[in-house]
């Protein structure tokens, strides 16, 4: 009896330290601290470890970049990390099971950490903020995390998002109450939107690189709010009333400092995009199949998945496997676009003509003529330095209004959301919803002007980028 009661209690105690290991795993993953190397790089860069951050993200370069508060005040870049996988495509989230990772502004509040997170470590992106809703998206639990592998997430390595997680967690110990992610389709240069200038979602990216201009031009985290369905930034009811996402914006108030200095670096990129249009830049759009990663991991990705090994043969995860590594074989498919936003015909190959068996050849007689056929015309294609009546097309394409479309936009929504893609959607996550709709329309909204209202001392050529109701 009593070797009985010895040899339960000592599988209990075996029990209890199995549960106890686990817990104590958990729990050294998110108290691990910020990497010494980390900290001297704070240091000389003039930052304390509990100032506050800022996180920005970026897709077609898979980049996350991690800036921090300077002892002046002022933000600057820490480290940018390169993403291990993100899903979908270019352009916003839409509806719960369309794969899409996020764009646009979030905040992280400590209680979005997650320490006990299946995908090592995690933080939730806030999705839906106030824009999505104002537009009826849906979707939730869209994370940062570990694991390295998406189905609508920011995925990291493990060792990644430990140190992500620490220097976001020492910022809400110094009294951050949330840390911004600005979450972008890409690096907001005069080359990407010069080459994306025909996008469907070209509205949308342009209402984010407002928010992008203000803190380029400020370095300090601007403040984001939603009205008449469209991002405002450092900008206030002008009567103090409430701003509401889906009713028209009213008057506004605005820092008319760093208001001058983003429409000054508009006029400067608006400039910038009118020469690469007229030196010929082709218009393209991007196609993956399920998302993409950083270079930096795309050939080991690759390898991994010719050789039938899940990709978390590194952390022996197959449980978690969401990502297609398929999808990463060759990179996303770039459409050339014609003037138009059309894709450029591709001429059709030829097929290969089999030899007959040799024969005689038939005498001609004397009054027979051969007339051999004509070639068959080939179709003219615009180029993008062309517009279709052969003169320049920075002509006619004044402005970021005439170089991504009129700015005589719809303003509302329609219930048919379109698919993010033409491609087929790959399976989803357990609970998704499978509806998806039958097309893709070419929809734009026409919105009011962000400076619309604005004081009177804000200088007349101050642009003011619409929204489109995607």
């Amino acid at each position: 009896m009593l070797k009985r009661l010895l040899l339960v209690s000592t599988m209990a105690l075996a029990v209890a330290a199995c549960e106890d290991d686990g817990t104590y795993s958990r729990s050294v993953r998110a108290s691990q601290p910020v990497p010494s190397k980390t900290l001297a790089l704070m240091e000389q860069k003039d930052m304390s470890r509990y100032a506050p951050v800022l996180i920005r993200s970026y897709k077609k370069e898979s980049e996350l970049e991690v800036w921090k508060q300077t002892k002046s005040g002022k933000y600057a870049l820490l480290k940018t990390f390169p993403i291990c996988r993100w899903s979908g495509q270019l352009g916003p989230k839409k509806r719960e099971g369309d794969r899409q990772a996020p764009e646009g502004f979030y905040a992280i509040t400590p209680a979005q950490l997650n320490p006990n997170s299946s995908y090592y470590l995690s933080f939730n992106m806030g999705y839906p903020n106030a824009y999505d809703r104002a537009y009826g998206r849906t979707g939730a639990h869209l994370m940062v995390h570990g694991a390295c592998s998406s189905a609508g997430c920011y995925s990291m390595t493990d060792e990644q998002i430990a140190e992500v997680y620490a220097i976001v967690r020492e910022a809400f110990a110094g009294g951050q109450k949330a840390v911004q992610m600005q979450a972008m389709p890409f690096h907001m240069t005069a080359e990407n939107l010069a080459k994306h200038r025909y996008d469907q979602n070209m509205a949308f990216w342009r209402n984010l690189k407002e928010g992008a201009d203000h803190f380029e031009v400020s370095k300090q985290e601007p403040q984001v709010a939603v009205c008449g369905k469209r991002y405002v930034f450092n900008a206030t009811a002008a009567n103090g009333q409430r701003l509401d996402p889906a009713a028209a914006c009213p008057p506004l108030d605005v820092d008319e400092g760093i208001a001058m200095a983003v429409a000054q670096k508009q006029r400067a990129d608006e400039a910038k995009v009118a020469d690469l249009v007229n030196s010929g830049t082709k218009a393209i759009k991007l196609v993956y199949a399920d998302g993409g990663q950083h270079e930096s991991f795309r050939r080991q990705m690759t390898a991994v998945a010719e050789s039938n090994v899940g990709v978390f043969a590194q952390s022996n995860r197959p449980e978690l496997e969401v990502s297609r590594p398929d999808a990463l074989a060759s990179g996303p498919q770039v459409v050339e676009l014609d003037s138009s936003g059309r894709e450029r015909p591709v001429e059709a190959p030829r097929p290969v003509q089999v030899a007959a068996p040799a024969a005689a050849p038939a005498p001609v007689p004397a009054a027979t003529t051969i007339v051999t056929p004509a070639p068959q015309a080939q179709p003219v294609v615009a180029s993008a330095s062309n517009g279709p009546n052969g003169r320049p097309l920075v002509d006619r394409l004044l402005s970021f209004g005439g170089l991504f479309g009129s700015k005589d936009e719809p303003q509302a929504e329609t219930a048919a959301v379109p698919a993010p893609t033409d491609a087929p959607l790959p399976p989803r996550r357990r609970g998704a919803d499978a509806s998806s709709a039958a097309g893709k329309k070419d929809r734009q909204a026409a919105l009011p002007p962000l400076m619309r209202g604005a004081q009177a001392a804000l200088p007349s050529g101050l642009s003011a980028y619409t929204e489109q109701a995607n």
